[in-house]
């Protein structure tokens, strides 16, 4: 079936139509003036993108780079405070554990099944009954 179906597609059809190649307008004569406008829009448009594309590596360089140095500032100073309420808390141990917190519906398949993978000791605590 397949095969008959292509069959009348693989048979060559005259051109009905005559194909255009190019244009049907005769050749016409280059104009000096309009080319040379073309030239100079050009030239504008490469002068604007040189120009924009050194503003934005400018940008890049020296405006990301402080940037990310204060906001490194930033973070290890709010890192620094967070640290210091740590030390006036009571140990882990002594903590309460509400019933919302390390729920298990089944154990994890790594260690011994209680600890997920993001476990840290000194920041985790699960009381074991």
């Amino acid at each position: 079936m397949f095969a008959a179906r292509l069959a009348p597609r693989a048979i060559a059809r005259p051109q009905l139509i005559a194909r255009r190649f190019n244009s049907t307008v005769p050749f016409a004569k280059p104009n000096p003036e309009k080319g040379n406008k073309f030239i100079a829009e050009r030239l504008a448009v490469e002068h604007h993108a040189a120009s924009s594309s050194e503003l934005w590596r400018k940008l890049s360089i020296y405006g990301t780079i402080p940037f990310l140095v204060v906001a490194a500032i930033n973070a290890y100073n709010l890192y620094q405070e967070h640290m210091e309420h740590w030390d006036h808390m009571e140990p882990l141990e002594e903590r309460t554990e509400y019933d919302y917190q390390n729920i298990r519906t089944k154990n994890f398949f790594w260690g011994d099944g209680d600890k997920t993978l993001f476990w840290n000791p000194k920041y985790n605590y699960h009381k074991t009954d």
